[in-house]
């Protein structure tokens, strides 16, 4: 339940993950792009007026895990009226007969989760139909399952490079913008860098190498909120944090707690260990 006092604590959690986004973007090594990482503040199962309140603090991009949820978000009267120039990052599983559905979300800015040519055809065919007359390609991250985990959703690996030719060659209302990963929950960044992490990197290098893209054009949506700054520090562009900034989420519905509730905070003395943390270069 929103509370009035609640305006203040959102824009004083929010200026701390900037603060800290930042200071993780000035230890990224300069041998890695320069490219300014995008925050993306994910406000699935809180109210309209949080966004609202984080828009107000000045934050633009948001993202929602559930289609009918940032359906029925994006169309609210309220953040219609108050956000115009919100942008709306899609990040959860999207399956085929919801597409339509959620690429008629006012102000869709991008989708992070296309998981196969075939749906990145479905997404293609469906905007160059509802957006006809439209020059403005949509931006979608393609997403891999770098843990090879079946409780998680992507591409194999081996499969990124040929993904994203037929995007790039096949789907012209698409802008291909980079790769996404989820990664496996709770690592311990005591025990060196994220191997998710570092697969993600191997795999934009091959699609770079592969295609002749510039590595800087090809983005890396990694990185949650108990392991942001790392991701940020090995090259991410684009993190994804929630509960880091609106607080834990409530599921009346599943007794199960959010993932990211259940991952384990890094200890100070893995904060140490990371800051002599060796990045790994492909």
């Amino acid at each position: 339940m929103w509370k009035v006092g609640m305006s203040e604590e959102i824009g004083k959690a929010l200026q701390a993950v900037v603060d800290r986004v930042n200071q993780a973007m000035a230890r990224r090594p300069k041998t890695l792009p320069a490219v300014p990482p995008r925050l993306v503040a994910v406000s699935k199962t809180k109210p309209p007026e949080m966004v609202i309140e984080a828009y107000r603090n000045g934050h633009r991009n948001f993202g929602e895990n559930y289609v009918n949820e940032l359906v029925e978000k994006a169309s609210n009267p309220q953040i219609l009226a108050s956000c115009p120039e919100i942008k709306w990052h899609f990040i959860g599983h999207l399956q085929k007969n919801n597409v339509n559905k959620l690429l008629g979300v006012p102000n869709l800015f991008m989708v992070e989760t296309v998981d196969s040519a075939k749906l990145a055809e479905r997404v293609n065919s469906s905007w160059q139909r509802l957006r006809t007359g439209s020059i403005d390609k949509l931006k979608i991250m393609v997403q891999i399952n770098t843990s090879g985990e079946e409780s998680k959703h992507g591409l194999p690996p081996e499969d990124t490079v040929n993904t994203v030719r037929h995007i790039v060659s096949k789907c012209s209302a698409l802008h291909f913008s980079g790769l996404m990963t989820i990664g496996r929950y709770g690592y311990d960044l005591a025990d060196g860098p994220n191997p998710d992490f570092q697969a993600l990197l191997s795999r934009r290098q091959e699609v770079c190498d592969s295609l002749q893209l510039p590595l800087e054009n090809v983005e890396l949506s990694m990185g949650m909120s108990t392991d942001f700054e790392h991701a940020i520090e090995v090259g991410s562009t684009n993190v994804r944090v929630g509960s880091t900034i609106f607080g834990n989420r409530d599921y009346p519905d599943t007794p199960t707690p959010s993932p990211e509730k259940k991952s384990k905070v890094p200890t100070e003395e893995a904060a140490k260990k990371m800051e002599h943390l060796t990045v790994k270069q492909h």
